[in-house]
Parts: structure tokens; sequence; C-alpha cells
């Protein structure tokens, strides 16, 4: 066993490696950019040390400063996490060279998994179904139409050197398959430095089923079942499951056995997991192999009770495996939302600040567990130059149900000022029906939520948010008695006014067994509660209720069950006059074109005196090592534009203006 660890990479997952070293007895080694000098992996470590400026070009990707702060510390080992150098071969062959141990797959395994056409030719060879499409690169958006027409659409453009959705475009038309060459080329070379494409048919209503693999340097090679990730948007994984509901024992067993047979042709020996698209049938073929530790791996540990970084570190020390093929059965269900500084109102664009308030879930286990893996506190900082996310929150209990249900109230215990966050939505995802159902299919997310990111909010929804707003504002009275404040408004008839123009009136009273609610249609509720960092946690008629509460100047926005409304609670008298007054209406903004969110120009297609059509592109910004394209809502003539490529622009920054 090794007695110190280096691990190459930052957040949550530098956090969850350490977690896993400081249980084994294992000395640990952080590495951070100066962005991330306080970043708690940091604070985490043993030692750290300083590998350059914030760009991941100049810090967490230079194989030289990583070897350099491994020789200074004496780390025999190198975990690379995900992403950053995780799959790079010429990671693992720089650290063998300079005899320390990379604790991954050899280098031969990721050159092969890595480049997705190669990749495609081995798992043909070792009898893996494959999705029809060109059996190489293509250099042309002509040669990609080519074989777009001659397989069908709709296709799927995919960099070579792919994962984590970058690069990848979905056609429906020739038009599409030309930007799409284009602009999944331009990603890919700025992503992977490889900017090499290859076209293949896309499966209609198709489902991401991934199989985890677990390989040792012995030739032993077992799967440890399957991960359901259909919910995604725009190719990103958003939710994540353990095990399918789609999959039966038979099916289970199948892509089992096709996925040791392609990690046992590839000599694979570490974690890894070999990906497969499904359609409704359960008819599936291979997808990709990514050689490394998956964001959605706790899933996995939750249903079989393994550690995989454990795993990884001891077969990197050159044990045996552990345990046999048929020792692995799945245990209960699993649940992962990854939780994301996004903001929903904005097509889920990149938010950046300090998070001034981050409270989590807390954690449990016993029937249901609840897992929150975060690389971030409160007062961190979301930086543009890295991945935005927040923290993975994980749930397991003993059917999908419960699973679910856990998690859908572990979202309701988020509270986060500073950024926008997706947090109300992924709680809308958890009570959708057809999420309940497990009716998925990647396009689930651009299917059930094209209009809004949250639900809409049904009576005994909307009842109880109302009854813990007064509750919470009969709590805030006995506090301003209590110090002698100005009681405004104090328990008794109150309104609640949502900002969907909707309003509940209700009378509130102070009893020894909690505030007691009754609306006007004679409902009594019983609200006994409290609120604790952004969360308030109780009961309503007895039932458990979490719910986010965030205070305003003027009113306070409450998140529950996929619901985000703001509410304020007035005295009727007043509510009566408030919704007689006026509303300002807001400045017409209709000739400029605004950055949706901060971000890089990569590219300006217009210039001053252009004459541009509804739809056209007008710019590509790149936040979160994702290129956005920004596209006229208006035909028009360009007037002026106001930045330049290359340059860094902040949310809301005036892009160009039109005549």
């Amino acid at each position: 066993m090794f007695d110190k660890i280096l691990v190459a990479n930052r957040g949550e997952i530098a956090c969850r490696v350490m977690r896993t070293c400081q249980r084994l007895g294992i000395g640990t080694v952080a590495v951070y950019s100066d962005a991330d000098r306080h970043a708690p992996h940091v604070e985490m470590a043993d030692e750290a040390v300083r590998l350059g400026p914030p760009p991941a070009t100049e810090s967490y990707l230079k194989i030289d400063a990583i070897l350099d702060a491994a020789a200074r510390t004496g780390a025999g080992a190198v975990h690379p996490g995900y992403g950053f150098l995780s799959e790079r071969a010429a990671f693992p062959r720089a650290l063998s060279e300079a005899g320390i141990v990379f604790i991954g797959p050899n280098a031969s395994a990721i050159e092969a998994m890595g480049d997705k056409i190669e990749s495609k030719r081995r798992a043909e060879a070792a009898g893996v179904s494959t999705v029809p499409g060109g059996a190489g690169a293509v250099e042309t958006a002509e040669a990609a139409v080519r074989i777009a027409e001659e397989i069908g659409y709709p296709v799927m453009i995919k960099a070579s050197a792919g994962g984590g959705g970058k690069g990848m475009r979905i056609a429906h038309s020739r038009a599409e398959v030309a930007e799409g060459v284009d602009r999944a080329r331009s990603e890919a070379a700025s992503s992977f430095g490889d900017d090499r494409v290859f076209v293949e048919k896309f499966i209609v209503e198709p489902r991401h089923i991934e199989i985890q693999v677990l390989g040792d340097k012995h030739g032993n090679v077992i799967h440890l079942l399957e991960r359901e990730c259909s919910i995604q948007r725009r190719n990103q994984k958003v939710i994540e499951e353990a095990p399918s509901p789609l999959l039966t024992e038979n099916t289970r067993a199948a892509m089992g056995a096709q996925a040791v047979a392609l990690a046992k042709a590839v000599d694979y020996d570490s974690a890894g997991t070999v990906e497969f698209v499904a359609d409704q049938e359960a008819n599936f073929f291979f997808l990709e192999m990514n050689t490394r530790l998956q964001v959605e791996h706790p899933v996995t540990e939750l249903i079989t009770g393994l550690d995989l970084v454990e795993e990884m570190i001891r077969v990197a020390a050159g044990e045996p495996l552990r345990h046999a093929q048929e020792a692995i059965k799945p245990s209960g269900w699993a649940v992962e939302a990854r939780l994301y500084a996004e903001d929903p109102d904005r097509k889920f664009l990149p938010s950046i600040g300090r998070l001034r308030r981050l409270r989590m879930p807390d954690e449990r286990s016993g029937e249901t567990t609840v897992r929150v893996d975060t690389g971030v506190v409160e007062g961190s900082e979301i930086s543009r130059y890295y991945d935005p996310m927040i923290a993975k929150i994980v749930t397991h209990g003993p059917n999908r149900e419960a699973a679910v249900e856990a998690m859908g109230s572990a979202l309701d215990g988020v509270a986060i000022e500073g950024i926008r966050h997706n947090g109300a939505f992924l709680g809308a995802l958890m009570a959708h029906p057809r999420w309940r159902e497990g009716r998925l299919s990647t396009g689930f997310i651009a299917e059930e939520f094209a209009e809004r990111a949250t639900l809409v909010p049904g009576e005994a929804v909307r009842r109880t948010m109302a009854a813990v707003a007064f509750a919470e504002e009969a709590r805030r009275a006995r506090q301003r008695a209590t110090f002698g404040a100005h009681p405004t408004p104090a328990p008794g008839r109150l309104a609640c006014l949502f900002d969907d123009d909707v309003r509940l009136d209700g009378t509130v009273e102070a009893r020894a067994d909690g505030i007691t609610v009754t609306f006007e249609d004679g409902a009594v509720h019983v609200v006994p509660g409290d609120r604790r960092d952004g969360v308030w946690s109780g009961t309503v008629d007895g039932a458990p209720v979490v719910m986010s509460l965030a205070r305003g100047a003027r009113d306070t926005v409450l998140t529950h069950r996929g619901v985000r409304l703001r509410v304020r609670v007035r005295r009727p008298r007043i509510a009566d006059l408030e919704a007689i007054m006026p509303k300002a209406n807001a400045a017409d903004a209709g000739k400029t074109v605004r950055c949706p969110m901060p971000g890089l120009v990569v590219s300006l297609n217009v210039a001053a005196g252009d004459a541009v059509e509804d739809g056209q592109a007008l710019a590509v910004i790149e936040a979160m090592k994702m290129e956005n394209v920004i596209r006229a809502e208006r035909s028009g003539t360009i007037k002026t534009v106001h930045v330049a490529e290359g340059a860094s622009l902040a949310v809301d920054a005036v892009l160009l203006e039109f005549e």
C-alpha cells in the first residue's frame, strides 16, 4: 500500500479521494491553482503545492508541474480524479518514467478507449453491439452530410477524444450537420486538443445506460452492475440512478458480459465505465468507454457497498480483485442529483460568484441514506475557469420510490445565496410523474421542461407553502415582540401573495402544539417547525416538511418539491391596496443583445452594417468549457458591435446593438 498519494484534481472529486485515503491511513497531497488557494481540498490535504494561474492549461493540465509536485512531496502514487489529465495517456506514461504509480488504467488502455473511433473498432472486434455510422473521422462538413444521408437522420456528431457532453451535436438536417461539425470540432479542439469528429446514427428516444467495470493487474475483470444516466441536458448528465428501471436480469447480464469482454480485450486494470445507448425495448449499443472514475460513481457504491476509490488504490498497488462476479448483487436503489451553479431562468447558463450562504442537507445513513459530495464551503467562489458543480447529492433506499422520495426531501434542504443554482429544477425532476414512473429518455428534459424549469404548484403544495410562510411570519412576530420591535404584521388575519398572482388568506394563531393556520374555506393546519440557515423544517398536519426559505427586503423565496415562488405576507387591507397599485414596466432593451453568461468571446460572426435574419448566429461565447452560440431573436441591421474576439465578459454585458 502507498504511504502518500497526490490527488491531481480539485473540487469535490479531490475531497472524495482524500476521504478514502484518510480512512486508509494514507497521506495526501493537494495541488491547486491561484483561484483555489483557499479551497477545501487544499485545507483537507496533509500537504499542498501550487501549480500556477487559474486557467487549467496553466495549472491542472500541466504534467510537468504535477510531476514536480509529486517529487517534491515524495508521493508514491497519483490519483487523477475525473476530467483534466485523467484520460490522457501521456500522463501515466510520464508518471511511470518518474517512478510514480498512476492510480488508473494503463496508458495503452486509455489510448485505445480514449479515441472514440478506435474504441468503436475494438468494441466490434470484441463482439460488442455498436451503433451504425461512419468508420472513421470526417474531415469536412460535406463528408459528414454524406454519411448522415447514408444512415438516415437524425445523427450524432461526436468528438473522437470527447467526453462530458463536449464536442457533441445532434443534427436532423443537412444544415444542422454542417453547423454541428464546425461547432463540435471547435469545442473538441479547445477542450481536448483534438478536433477529429465522427458521425453515427442517433437512436430515437434513447436511454443512456452504463456498466461499471473493475479490473486488476492479474487479468481479472468484473462488472459492478449498471447505472442509468438518461436524464441529461445538452448531453451532460443531471440525474443518475442504479440500478436501471429498464433492464431485466437477462439484459443486465448480457450488457455486463459485453462490458467485461471489451475491458479484457484492452487489458483493462482499474475502474472504468462502458457506456451504452439503449432503445425503449432495451436493445443496446456501445457508445464509448470512460477510462476513469465517473462523476456518478457514488450510486454504484451505495448499491454494492464497495468504495471504488479504495478498489482503485488497491489495484494500483498490485493487489488482485477482492470480489468475485457472483458476489456482486444490487442492494436497494440509489439516485444522484448534480447541483450546479447555473441559472434555470436563463436557459441554465453558468452563474459565478461567492457562496454567501451554503446549506446542504444533513447526511445520514439507515433505512434511507443521504450523502453529499462537495468541494465548496460557505464563502467559496464559483469561478468561470472550472466546472460549475456545487455538490452531488446522493440518496439510497430499499426501493426506487424510497430513494426518489429521500432525494426530494434532501433537495428541499438546500439553501444557497450569492449565485443561482438548479436545486429547484432538480426537485421538479424528482416530483415529475414521468420520472417517478421510470419512463425515461435522454430527451426527457427538453420534452418536459421546454417552457419552465420548475413545476406549476398544485393546490396542496401551494397551501403547504402558504402555511409555512404564515408560520414563519408568526415566528418573526414573536421575535420582534421579544426585542421590543414594532410588530408588523403579527399573527391574526393575514394574506399570502404569490408572485404568480395567486392569493391565499388565513387566520394564524399561536398554540402550544405549534402555529395553527385556518384558511378561508375552513381548512385547519397545525404547523410546528423552525427556520435554520435558510431552511424551514417541521411538520404540516403531522407530515414532515422541509423547505428552502430565502428572505429578501420585500418578499421571501420558498422552494419546495420542485416549486419555486416568491411570496409576501401582508395584512389583508395592505394586500388589497398592493393589488391595485400600478406595476413598473421593464425597460425596453429590444435593440441590444446582451451576454447571457460570464464568459470569453470565441468568435464574432457579424460586423456593423450587416443585415441579419432571425435565428442567425451572431457570436460564440465560451463559458465553463462549453461553447454557446448567441443567435439573433429578430431580423435587422447591426448598428454597433461593442466587443472583440478574446474579450472576457460579465453577465448582461452588451454584445451588439441593432439599428
